[in-house]
């Protein structure tokens, strides 16, 4: 085990003479994961309550935010169009991926982390991850060493900040050492501790790797991949009959996203050693445990919410089907619902005016009129304001609209 020289002071969880023994408060962290299993198993009995074409809908929205959100960590935009068509390949929704090859290499790797969660998890995988974002060798403009651990002699820093004033967050093991670390993380993923709680497991996974960060870039990614990897085998460990790439449904890397600063603070409050004794058999990482665990349970249930809506979306179509209404009206209600509500963080603007219908059927005024009227009368649109502030807003029990503007 490394040593440190008396004349620098440890300022890193790697620089620690007990690394990479990392350890947790088993006691403390015991609510946060009841609560956690409690919400995890709602949100899978409420996919597995619907039918399949709804589930197959749910997962492809859910997988499609999961990969917009761990690319977006990192300042990437992806291409929507994109990433819809390669997420509906891979769920054998559509012929081909869509062409954008850093966003098929995502989503092949999002893919291959849960259907073959089993599979040996070695260097060689993880480098054919890396190279899989990186297609053309580059991240933006700038040239990086792809497919192969780094080696640069450079430190590899979290930094932030303006040029000539950057705050180094962390500082990884230097090159030198990445390999020995990566065999020694690769080992432990491989003969994990089975008394260790699944998603407790995946939060030392996630910090283990960013710790070691291994790549000169895409270790966020990755180490997202690797956390729901982690998930993946514990849903397998939980029910064997479980369909482990039911992961993407948590929704972890879109929380994550939503709560970004907070994140990247847990994180780096567990890699640096603030008040930590040099002295102690292991490194104390409950707090970071406990932040993930909450951040699952968050995720879950804001999964809860897109399943529910995609109920709502279900059951609103099939009344709609029986009351045999023109294919404008179809068209108009569809919009409507794809928008969504203010509780999904949606909502039609303005609501559904005349004007609007006839704009977007075009029609005349007086046949969007009688349309509006008999969409009414059916029960599938309701009116809300009077005069000229009249809208029409699909009926959804529970669905609420943005607010009129006076």
């Amino acid at each position: 085990m490394p040593t440190q020289s008396p004349s620098i002071q440890p300022r890193y969880i790697w620089q620690h003479r007990a690394w990479p023994q990392l350890t947790l408060d088993a006691t403390a962290l015991a609510p946060a994961l009841d609560h956690a299993r409690l919400e995890q198993g709602r949100l899978l009995g409420l996919l597995g309550a619907i039918g399949l074409e709804q589930a197959n809908e749910v997962q492809r929205e859910l997988w499609v935010q999961e990969a917009l959100a761990t690319a977006a960590i990192e300042g990437q935009q992806l291409n929507l169009e994109s990433l819809r068509s390669s997420v509906a390949h891979r769920l054998a929704l559509a012929d081909a991926p869509g062409a954008d090859r850093s966003v098929e290499g995502l989503v092949q790797v999002m893919q291959d982390a849960l259907a073959n969660h089993s599979a040996a998890l070695d260097v060689d995988r993880l480098c054919r991850w890396q190279s899989a974002l990186f297609p053309g060798g580059t991240s933006g403009i700038v040239r990086i060493a792809v497919g192969r651990l780094r080696d640069h002699a450079d430190a590899m820093q979290i930094v932030s900040g303006p040029f000539g004033r950057e705050v180094v967050h962390y500082e990884a093991p230097p090159s030198a050492r990445v390999g020995a670390e990566m065999d020694r993380f690769l080992a432990w993923f491989a003969n994990a501790d089975a008394t260790l709680n699944g998603i407790a497991r995946a939060a030392l996974v996630h910090l283990w790797f960013e710790s070691i960060h291994p790549f000169e870039d895409g270790n966020g990614r990755i180490g997202r991949a690797l956390a729901d990897m982690a998930l993946a085998q514990d849903m397998h460990a939980q029910d064997p009959e479980a369909n482990p790439t039911l992961v993407r449904v948590f929704g972890l890397a879109h929380q994550m996203h939503q709560t970004r600063s907070a994140y990247y603070d847990a994180l780096n409050n567990a890699q640096r050693l603030r008040g930590v004794s040099l002295d102690t058999q292991g490194i104390d990482v409950t707090a970071w445990v406990q932040w993930f665990v909450q951040a699952f349970t968050r995720a879950c249930i804001a999964s809860q919410a897109v399943v529910r809506d995609a109920t709502d979306k279900a059951h609103f179509r099939l009344r709609a089907a029986q009351c045999h209404i023109n294919p404008r009206q179809s068209k108009v209600l569809e919009r409507l619902l794809e928008a969504g509500h203010v509780g999904s963080g949606g909502g039609f603007l303005g609501g559904m005016r005349t004007d609007k219908y006839a704009r977007i059927t075009g029609i005349s005024k007086a046949t969007a009129t009688r349309d509006l009227a008999d969409l009414a009368a059916h029960g599938l649109l309701r009116i809300e304001g009077l005069g000229k502030a009249t809208r029409y807003v699909v009926n959804v029990p529970g669905w609420e609209q943005p607010a009129l503007k006076p």
